[in-house]
């Protein structure tokens, strides 16, 4: 199976229970964004700059739990920002999982190895020493974290532990130059391979989340699974960019791009995803067989960004994770007063123009589960595809070259490490503005 089956059995009850009430709308996925704080300022991400006057403030943990049980999704994705930062995500982790859902903690990676070598004190005796060596022999930990680790201080209650019911959700946009040059900071594909490499040692169920934009070389992502593959990784979520306002208004004003040059129209991401469907076959990519289907261009779907819900400092996000036409206090509130015939594509037609180009997993994915706009075949295509055998980690992968940026002095701050040397070099004493410009650009040294 591509999921376990306990939480393959509880997301298809929950679909079950509202279709036999005949619920209209009802939510699958919970968006949870505790705050919008990050530490990287990702090309194409619109977060920061959209709530950019709030940046500081963050929801209660109060807050974050009920919102869990006001709209009921057997599935919350805590997003942001960075939710590592969060104060108390120990505390919102252990009290979803209280609650029963199923969580996906979405991270850049910067901090997980962080918050696992507290889960490792927490949970310390000697039958740990084999991984620790085994951790500490592939440099994911140093002497330092030992020390820590065998200290044992971190409390059980104020760790995030492994569980059937909790995955890691890494950002990964491709190998590691693109990567790199998306999130605009070098080292950070090496220090979430070295995230990921760790949580698996100690038995973390990790996923990926990939978006793929016009200057993604769909063959580098084939290439990326590959590799993320032979590192045994659980599962990957991929969709196409948005050029949603946020993201588009930051391209221009911060970066001094055109957004038509970095996102996609439809038609381009239905020639990038051609071979979804073979990806799907040969790689554990979540979702639906329909959304694949709707990504290579093979059928229509209808927008359900009801069903996977934002809920955020501001309140109910509406009408979807990327548009923001405003917040509300509860989400049925939302649903009763969000006018959701006004957005989405119908037959080829956007019914906003901001919704044209819009292909995003996280509004057409659900419509492919819940059945929206079935087609005679489509629940045995998602039973057969997601209770079908799980592909086998790919361990040919560990040959594609990942390391294919800072770490062969590649990166797309080579060039202004090579002038730093140089002037190293050539002077006795380097001025302080240079320096500080480039630490401020971030190096391999900033994530580790």
């Amino acid at each position: 199976m591509r999921f376990p089956l306990a939480l393959t059995a509880k997301i298809a009850l929950h679909i079950v229970k509202h279709k036999f009430k005949r619920t209209p709308r009802f939510a699958m996925v919970l968006q949870l964004e505790p705050l919008h704080t990050c530490n990287l300022t990702c090309t194409g991400c619109g977060r920061i700059r959209e709530y950019s006057t709030s940046l500081k403030d963050m929801m209660p943990l109060g807050d974050c739990l009920e919102s869990a049980n006001d709209c009921d999704a057997p599935m919350v994705s805590i997003c942001g920002g960075e939710p590592l930062i969060y104060p108390e995500i120990e505390k919102l982790v252990v009290g979803l999982r209280d609650q029963g859902r199923i969580i996906y903690i979405c991270t850049n990676g910067v901090f997980m190895r962080k918050k696992m070598r507290d889960y490792l004190a927490s949970v310390y005796d000697e039958a740990w020493e084999p991984k620790l060596k085994l951790l500490h022999a592939e440099c994911l930990i140093d002497e330092k974290d030992l020390v820590f680790i065998r200290s044992g201080k971190p409390s059980k209650s104020k760790v995030i532990a492994p569980s059937e019911w909790l995955y890691w959700n890494v950002h990964v946009d491709g190998l590691e130059y693109t990567h790199d040059l998306i999130v605009e900071r070098e080292g950070v594909f090496k220090e979430c391979v070295a995230a990921i490499q760790m949580a698996k040692i100690i038995g973390y169920q990790v996923a990926t989340n990939t978006t793929v934009y016009k200057e993604t070389d769909v063959s580098e992502i084939e290439d990326m699974f590959a590799y993320l593959s032979s590192l045994e990784v659980d599962g990957h979520t991929i969709s196409p960019g948005y050029d949603y306002d946020a993201a588009k208004k930051d391209m221009v004003k911060r970066l001094g791009k055109q957004p038509e040059d970095f996102f996609m129209t439809r038609q381009m991401t239905r020639e990038k995803f051609a071979r979804i469907q073979e990806w799907g076959e040969k790689f554990t990519i979540f979702g639906t067989p329909v959304y694949q289907e709707f990504l290579s261009g093979k059928r229509e779907l209808t927008c359900s960004a009801w069903a996977i819900p934002t809920r955020n400092i501001q309140g109910w996000k509406a009408p979807c994770y990327l548009m923001t036409d405003g917040h509300y206090g509860g989400y049925q509130e939302m649903l009763d007063k969000v006018d959701w015939d006004r957005y989405g594509v119908v037959n080829g037609v956007a019914r906003d123009s901001r919704c044209e180009n819009c292909m995003v997993h996280c509004g057409y994915d659900p419509s492919g589960a819940l059945g929206v706009d079935a087609e005679f075949g489509d629940t045995w295509k998602n039973v057969r595809y997601n209770f079908g055998p799980k592909p086998q980690p790919y361990h040919e992968g560990a040959k594609v070259q990942a390391f294919n940026g800072c770490s062969i002095n590649k990166g797309h701050l080579a060039g202004t490490r090579q002038a730093v040397n140089q002037s190293v070099e050539c002077v006795d004493t380097v001025e302080e503005e240079p320096a500080a410009s480039y630490s401020s650009k971030g190096t391999s040294d900033a994530v580790s």
